[in-house]
């Protein structure tokens, strides 16, 4: 096997292997050292490699393939001998740190010749002959790329006229060939976000508002925060986080989601309709106005005007005459059948009731409306409607203000008498006056 053999099919090889490791090519440039060790009288003789050149590719688990150029000469009596050396390689690494030791053996063929054939006794051969070899090296990187790089070799053969020698050499090596999906500068395998672009510091990931943490590490990857706050802004230095923040531009508490309660009534200020003053929630924070000082809420107040007991709904107590119209017979109002007309002894109990409202102008009523089952339900309903808005037309037409009347109707719903007879019918066609 000549040189140029050897060197394509290692070469060859070299390349095939499959890229695996960061930045798994490597090209050294050096100097070396060959010693024979043999037994003649030139033992120990020193033979310069200049220069010596090696290509190597990482593929498995720690494991490369390469090839190892060597040329060079002997000085002996004032006379050069000729040297040259071609290895196929396999090294293995024992660590992949800062400092890389390692072990590596190859097969190669290597040449010492007399190009003038004067010292034939001692280098008999003008051909190549193989030898085996096997030693120790180490890489230390200076960066990703680069690296100062050493190796021993020990090299003997069997053929006759060969030599076994020691060769050493030092050197640099660059490093190549890394994976950089996202071209940030950062090899795929030292990076963590090897599809976008990032930053060295932070293991090649993005930080995009520049706030020292890593986009993957930020809860806010596109406003600027700090880190005690996962990267989050808090600009209002209430310390709770923006996105957490009803209130995010005015201080406020944790309990009331970032917001203010100025007026301590444990309603937000952005709630309240009255930040500044203490008032209740259903008074939607404002205090409770109490016009007539009964103790009770004018928004509660029937009568807020009139001072009056809780129990009647703040109103005064109704008077004994009023009450005792609203529970007699007065205060049912009975019409004919399909009818809403009132009667005249009707109109004459209405006077009655209109000049006790006038007397007592606080005192509301509320007025019923109700139908026998005669007729369809719909138009009961629709009749019992017009009952009872009679009475309150009859009073309002005689000076009661009508906001004072509340009507409502029920149609045949609330029957106090039997439709099935004529008495029943007629006591259930009727409106009725109440408090």
């Amino acid at each position: 096997m000549n040189f140029l053999k050897l060197f394509i099919f290692i070469f060859t090889c070299s390349f095939l292997s499959a890229q695996k490791a960061e930045n798994p090519w490597a090209v050294s440039v050096g100097t070396g050292l060959i010693n024979i060790l043999d037994d003649t009288e030139d033992k120990n003789q020193t033979s310069v490699s200049i220069p010596a050149l090696s290509l190597s590719r990482h593929f498995h688990k720690g494991i490369s393939v390469g090839v190892q150029y060597s040329p060079g000469w002997i000085g002996k009596s004032n006379h050069n001998l000729n040297h040259s050396s071609l290895d196929g390689i396999i090294k293995y690494n024992l660590s992949e740190k800062k400092f890389v030791p390692y072990l590596f053996a190859g097969f190669g063929v290597t040449v010492f010749s007399d190009p003038n054939n004067e010292f034939k006794e001692f280098y008999q051969s003008k051909e190549a002959f193989n030898n085996y070899l096997g030693g120790i090296g180490a890489n230390f990187f200076l960066n990703d790329n680069w690296a100062i790089s050493y190796n021993s070799s020990y090299r003997t053969s069997k053929e006759k006229y060969s030599y076994t020698h020691l060769q050493h050499i030092i050197g640099l090596s660059y490093n190549f060939g890394a994976s950089d999906l996202d071209k940030d500068g950062i090899n795929d395998k030292k990076d963590d976000c090897p599809k976008r672009a990032g930053l060295k510091e932070f293991k090649g990931c993005p930080d995009d508002d520049g706030d020292g943490l890593p986009n993957h590490k930020d809860s806010c990857p596109e406003k600027p925060g700090s880190a005690i706050n996962s990267g989050c802004p808090d600009t209002d230095n209430d310390g709770i986080t923006d996105p957490n923040d009803i209130c995010p531009y005015v201080p406020g508490t944790l309990a009331m989601n970032g917001c203010p309660d100025s007026d301590g009534d444990r309603i937000p200020d952005n709630e309240d309709k009255c930040p500044e003053e203490w008032g209740k929630p259903k008074d939607n924070g404002c205090p409770s106005s109490d016009v007539d000082g009964d103790q009770i809420a004018d928004q509660e107040d029937d009568c807020p005007d009139v001072k009056g007991p809780k129990s009647n709904n703040g109103c005064p107590e109704l008077p004994t005459d009023l009450i005792s119209f609203i529970q007699s017979n007065k205060s049912k109002i009975l019409f004919y059948v399909n009818s809403h007309q009132l009667r005249g002894i009707d109109e004459k109990i209405l006077n009655e009731l209109k000049a006790l409202l006038i007397k007592y102008p606080q005192e509301k009523i509320t007025i019923e409306g109700h139908a026998s089952s005669d007729g369809s339900s719909m138009y009961n309903m629709k009749l019992s409607e017009k009952r009872a808005k009679e009475v309150k037309r009859f009073l309002s037409n005689h000076g009661i203000d009508p906001f004072r009347i509340k009507t409502i109707w029920f149609g045949e719903e609330q029957p106090i008498g039997d439709n099935k007879t004529k008495k029943g019918r007629w006591t259930n066609r009727r409106a009725v006056i109440k408090k």
